[in-house]
């Protein structure tokens, strides 16, 4: 008999090797009785009055005679195996119709991946370049402001996700979420992603893991083709029938799944054109705020600092400010990282984080960003497109602050707050670099009073956060699309037929595992209108 267990308390110090015994006084057998232990999830519990210490949920293996345990105690559960239910629902099709999938981000390569394992002869078009030359392109921006229009941090092989923090957090409720993981970790990625509670990759890693899944899809025939550029959208009454490469290619198709991203305004503009239909999004806005890792560690931490089982901390704020009706929160927090420029057109600047596996960087950064509703960029009359304008506004406002050369505007902490001038130099990990400058000029009014006002009410959440130290840089602007294109229940373009929009451009999905779930769900669904 198989059971599961949640909520086993494990001190620092007492690790795994304790849980066959912890379990075993949970269900009143002897240790000996349990056959086996097999750890489902593990979470860190530190709040910062008691002393931190993890939590695992564990699936036992017993005799059957032992009986079934006090179904009084909720921690105990015979549904053991519920995490890993399901799979995608590949099917063998036969067609010589060749399905095209438009760009290589999480839902792009998982798309891909149940079409190619379903025996279809796949296309993936990528506008961007693959990871080796990608890396290049993208250093060269960092080291000497050379920004490359089709191969920076957004497009390119692994989508916007291969220079991040590689989180795989998700809020998305989906049996499948244990199979992307499985997946990741056929392509490399570490097996404690399968049971962390909160799993990360890192960017060193994805790096390779991308690669492997490139390999993976053309060992199953699928044709990758990098800097390929979809220009145009072939419709022939209400259908989809082929994609225009480059501006002179055309590539017939009748399916085609589109994955390309929130930042290729120039695609939002043309499928427009085309009919498509597009509707605007809200989406959140902000800056991102860089401590001290070693600060955030003790306040996070306390006395238990320093302890070698602890990883680097982390933190998670959020503030609701009433009478401007807004929400501040913190937004992709990257312990032990680094604040890097993604500038996704020429003359703007654009702000993430990025991490490596180890996170073992001196700094530690997040967003911190205001709710943007589509009444503040889009007026009376909801133009689907006028989000794009919006933050494209304020990312060449921040170009401005910062002097060019896609330095980034900066400014301290205590100085934003107090509504004076930084300038003396600032620590910051931001590459290219930064210049101090006003931030109240780097957002709408609205945004910057609720930031300062949230801000200061994060403090009294988790003391210490209010420094001296920290360092806010601008802008935040891609947390999320704010366009939708819009489908139906059947996955497909409400106004084109064969068109499936999937993953962060279609606004469906932000990050990478509910993007990936996003690519399975249009891949299957697009299956299903072959059979």
């Amino acid at each position: 008999m198989r059971l599961r267990i949640n909520d086993i308390p494990m001190t620092l110090g007492a690790g795994a090797k304790n849980l066959r015994e912890a379990a075993a006084e949970i269900l009143g057998v002897s240790p000996e009785s349990i056959l086996s232990v097999d750890v489902l999830r593990k979470s860190l519990d530190a709040r910062r009055n008691r002393p931190p210490f993890f939590v695992y949920a564990v699936v036992v293996t017993v005799p059957d005679s032992i009986g079934i345990p006090d179904s009084r105690d909720r921690r105990i559960s015979l549904e053991a195996d519920q995490a890993f239910l399901r799979t995608p629902q590949m099917r063998p099709i036969r067609t010589r119709k060749r399905p095209v999938v438009v760009g290589s981000g999480p839902a792009g390569l998982f798309a891909a991946l149940v079409l190619a394992r379903s025996g279809l002869p796949v296309l993936l078009v990528e506008r961007g370049k693959a990871v080796a030359e990608r890396i290049r392109d993208v250093q060269a921006f960092w080291e000497k402001g050379e920004f490359h229009p089709e191969s920076h941090v957004h497009f390119g092989e692994g989508g916007a996700g291969t220079f991040s923090d590689g989180k795989l957090t998700s809020r998305v409720k989906n049996p499948l979420t244990a199979w992307v993981k499985k997946i990741l970790v056929e392509m490399g990625a570490p097996r404690n992603i399968l049971i962390d509670a909160k799993p990360h990759i890192g960017t060193d890693r994805l790096r390779r893991i991308v690669v492997r899944m490139r390999q993976e899809l053309q060992d199953l025939g699928c044709e990758i083709r990098f800097a390929a550029n979809m220009t145009d959208v072939i419709v022939q009454r209400g259908a989809v029938d082929g994609i225009v490469i480059n501006g002179r290619e055309e590539v017939r198709a009748e399916q085609l799944i589109l994955a390309i991203g929130q930042s290729a305004d120039d695609s939002y503009r043309m499928l427009h054109d085309r009919g498509v239909q597009l509707a605007p999004k809200p989406f959140a806005a902000g800056l991102r705020i860089e401590h001290p890792q070693a600060l955030i560690d003790e306040i996070q931490y306390g006395p238990w600092v320093g302890s070698a089982e602890l990883p680097p901390a982390e933190y998670a704020l959020a503030v609701r400010i009433p009478d401007l009706d807004r929400a501040v929160y913190t937004f992709c927090m990257c312990p032990g990282g680094q604040v890097i420029g993604c500038s996704a057109r020429e003359k703007g600047v654009v702000t993430n984080g990025m991490s490596c596996s180890r996170r073992d960087g001196p700094f530690a950064n997040s967003a911190v960003v205001v709710n943007i509703r589509t009444e503040d960029f889009a007026g009376t009359s909801l133009h689907p497109l006028s989000g794009l304008q919006f933050r494209r506004r304020w990312e060449a406002g921040a170009y401005a602050l910062g002097g060019g050369r896609y330095f980034a505007p900066a400014q301290r902490l205590v100085d934003f707050l107090e509504g004076r001038p930084t300038r003396e130099g600032m620590e910051t990990s931001f590459l290219p670099g930064v210049v101090p400058a006003p931030l109240h000029r780097a957002l709408p009014g609205f945004a910057v009073e609720a930031l300062k006002r949230g801000l200061a009410a994060f403090n009294e959440k988790m003391p210490g956060f209010l420094t001296g130290e920290a360092v806010l840089i601008g802008v935040e602007t891609r947390t999320s699309s704010p366009v939708r294109i819009v489908r139906g229940t059947d996955g497909q373009s409400v106004s084109v037929r064969g068109i499936f929009p999937c993953g962060e451009g279609a606004g469906y999905a932000g990050g990478i595992v509910s993007s990936a779930l996003d690519g399975i769900r249009a891949a299957e669904l697009l299956l299903e209108s072959l059979a």
